[in-house]
């Protein structure tokens, strides 16, 4: 905990992690002292409270705290310690065990609204994200003082639910290896044209972030590298067109020792290509080009076929699909069950990408997964790091019938 006023709702946090049958650790700064005093949370924890890198038991404590963890909870995380964390600085246990750990971080800010929605907080709240951190986000209420706004500490219930939900997933692929596509494909007309679509990719690394933060061993085959950053310990491998999407899969899919438990195709692959590229950009006074259109291959229902005829179990399979539903015609369960029949997939998620705020270029979606065990989940609008989590677990549940998963 660092020093913030909603200090005094660590000691809840603390509680209800013990009844949930946590091991706890605490860790105050100096400046959390000010506002709940390291009795309290001694007595409510499973050891006594460290708050220095000084003069304690080990030489080393925040090595052996951050090694030793599961999750590390920051319950408040003040503008200082996110800064601090963000811009990898140790200047008290606190920072230095963020620094020292791999286990998963759970940042749960707490301060004033305008310090909340400094340009600074947000960029380097931003930069956490990016860097794989999870975060509960503050609620809108009474701040110290009397005033009203965001930046208000969410409810401790709500913290501790979010730390069960990572403690339960924390590294439950450990030794599978997954590639994941994201971004849509460019096919060249000229130098300067494609045929493309609106495609940001987001959805493709949020998935790729997840299941790296369950320990899976992920590649990320992506047309966007150089606009996205990569999420931690992820391995990103560029390309632009569909052939080089294909030609990059399937190489990993089968590489010797270490072909690939899952795949995530999650990119906009184009349907159609040019037939033929020209090597120099077509003048507008040359009149208005007759591009001829051929097919690209369906890259997941290929490697579904070749899946069944080698008769073998091959990689599971998940696919995405943008659909517009149409008033009266087929649900977007039912186009979702066709689609999941027609590649021969093991899960498909499909969205409706003409209603506000869902697919291509914004950072929510809303989607319906189904799989081929007749489950079906509907996931709301929500940010595409959630939908994520719905994915995943989806695939995780085939995947620990398959024995793959620790």
């Amino acid at each position: 905990m660092s020093g913030g006023i909603a200090a005094y709702k660590a000691a809840e946090i603390c509680r209800r992690l013990m009844d949930a049958g946590a091991t706890v650790s605490p860790v105050m700064t100096i400046a959390a002292k000010r506002f709940i005093g390291e009795a309290t949370l001694s007595a409510l924890a499973s050891e006594p409270v460290r708050t220095s890198l000084w003069g304690g038991p080990e030489p080393i404590p925040h090595t052996r705290l951050g090694q030793s963890a599961d999750l590390v909870v920051v319950a408040p995380a003040t503008a200082r310690i996110i800064g601090s964390y963000a811009a990898g600085i140790s200047s008290d246990l606190l920072s230095a065990t963020l620094l020292a750990t791999r286990a998963p971080v759970l940042m749960c800010p707490a301060m004033h609204t305008e310090m909340w929605e400094h340009p600074a907080v947000v960029d380097n709240v931003a930069t956490l994200k990016r860097r794989g951190v999870h975060f509960v986000e503050p609620g809108v209420g009474r701040l110290a003082g009397g005033d009203l706004g965001a930046g208000r500490l969410a409810d401790p219930a709500d913290i501790v639910d979010a730390a069960s939900t990572l403690l339960r997933s924390s590294r439950s692929l450990d030794g599978v290896r997954a590639v994941v596509t994201a971004g849509g494909t460019r096919e060249p007309i000229d130098p300067v044209r494609y045929i493309g679509n609106r495609s940001s990719g987001r959805q493709g690394y949020a998935v790729a972030a997840e299941l790296a933060a369950r320990g899976a061993s992920v590649t990320l085959v992506s047309t966007v590298a150089s606009s996205l950053d990569a999420p931690a310990g992820v391995d990103v491998v560029e390309v632009e067109t569909a052939m080089e999407m294909l030609a990059s899969v399937e190489a990993r899919l089968g590489a010797p020792g270490s072909s690939a438990d899952l795949l995530v195709m999650t990119a906009a692959v184009a349907d159609f290509r040019p037939a033929a590229r020209s090597d120099q950009k077509i003048k507008r006074g040359s009149g208005v080009p007759d591009v001829q259109l051929v097919a690209n291959p369906d890259i997941l229902a290929g490697l579904a076929q070749a899946r069944l005829a080698n008769n073998a179990p091959g990689p599971l399979l998940v696919g995405f699909a943008a659909e517009t539903v149409r008033p009266g015609g087929p649900t977007l369960e039912e186009l979702a069950l066709s689609k999941l029949r027609s590649k021969g997939a093991d899960v498909i998620v499909a969205n409706d990408v003409a209603l506000p705020g869902v697919g291509f270029g914004h950072a929510t979606n809303a989607v319906v997964i189904v799989d081929r065990d007749g489950r079906s989940v509907q996931v709301p609008l929500t940010t595409k790091e959630k939908v994520a989590v719905a994915v995943v677990d989806a695939a995780e549940r085939i995947l620990v019938t398959r024995n793959l998963t620790s």
